[in-house]
C-alpha cells in the first residue's frame, strides 16, 4: 500500500472541498411527480373551488378527543368510530376522565370498533402519558405525538393539521391511491408519497390539501371503480384506466 508523503510540485492543492476542489452535493431526491406545476396548481384550485373549507369527518370536541378518534380510526371507518365515540366523549373528553373510566369502561364504549381491545389499552395509556408528561395537553410536536401509544406518523400528521393548523400531509389509503393515479406521486410507500406531495403542492393549498385528497379518494376516485366521468380533475389526471362514460 502506498503512503502519502510530502506534496510535490506536480500535486494539485486540495482546496476547500477536498482534492477535487469541487463542492460535494447531497443526492437529489428522485423525481416521482409526473404532473407539471401548472397542472398541480389547477388540480388544487378546482378541489378548493368545490369545497373551500374541508373538514375531517371524524367527530371531536377538542384536541384530545381528536387524538383518540384518530387512534380508534385505524382499520375502521370514520362512521363506525363516530357512532362509538359520541357516547364515549360525553363521559370522557379529557385524559383525566378517560383514566377514571379505565380500560374496561373504554372497551364497553368502543367494542363495535375493530381491534377494540388493543385500542382501549392504547387510549388509556396515552391518556396517562399525556397527564404525566404533558400536563394533560396534547403536544403539537411530532416526536412527542409519535411517542404516545397507538400514534404513528399518519395519526400525528392528522392531529397536527386539524388541531393545530400545521400544513402536514397524512397519507392514508385514499391519499396514496389518488396521488399515484393522478401523477402527483409515484411513491412506493406512504412516506415517499408524503414527501412528494409536500414538495409539489403550492403553499396556498397546503393546509387543506390532505383533506381534499382524502375526500376525493373516498367519494370520487374510489379503489374498485373510480367515478371518472364525474371527476372534476379528469382532464388533468394521468390515470390510464379511466372509467369510461356510460353513454
Amino acid at each position: 500500500m502506498k503512503t502519502l508523503g510530502k506534496a510535490t510540485k506536480s500535486a494539485k492543492p486540495a482546496g476547500r472541498h477536498g482534492p477535487s476542489s469541487k463542492p460535494t452535493r447531497a443526492p437529489a431526491m428522485p423525481r416521482r411527480t409526473r404532473l407539471s406545476k401548472p397542472a398541480i396548481a389547477e388540480i388544487f384550485r378546482r378541489l378548493e373551488a368545490a369545497d373551500p373549507h374541508p373538514k375531517s369527518e371524524l367527530e371531536y370536541v377538542n384536541p384530545f378527543t381528536l387524538l383518540v378518534a384518530v387512534v380508534l380510526s385505524a382499520q375502521s371507518t370514520d362512521a363506525g368510530v363516530n357512532k362509538a365515540t359520541r357516547a364515549l366523549f360525553k363521559i370522557a373528553d379529557t385524559p383525566e376522565k378517560m383514566v377514571r373510566l379505565d380500560e374496561a369502561g373504554i372497551r364497553e364504549f368502543i367494542k363495535t370498533i375493530g381491534l377494540y381491545r388493543n385500542k382501549a389499552r392504547n387510549v388509556l395509556e396515552l391518556s396517562r402519558q399525556l397527564i404525566a408528561n404533558h400536563g394533560g395537553n396534547v403536544p403539537r410536536d411530532r416526536a412527542a405525538l409519535e411517542a404516545l401509544p397507538g400514534v404513528g406518523r399518519k395519526t400525528a400528521n392528522v392531529v397536527m393539521n386539524v388541531a393545530f393548523g400545521e400544513p402536514t400531509m397524512a397519507v392514508d389509503t385514499h391519499v396514496f391511491r389518488v396521488a399515484n393515479r393522478t401523477g402527483l406521486s409515484r411513491g412506493r410507500t406512504p412516506l415517499e408519497v408524503e414527501e412528494d406531495l409536500l414538495r409539489v403542492i403550492p403553499a396556498e393549498y397546503a393546509l387543506h390539501a390532505h383533506h381534499w385528497l382524502i375526500l376525493h379518494g373516498r367519494y370520487v376516485c374510489k379503489a374498485r371503480r373510480p367515478e371518472c366521468p364525474s371527476c372534476s380533475i379528469r382532464d388533468l389526471c394521468l390515470f390510464e384506466a379511466k372509467t369510461p362514460c356510460s353513454n
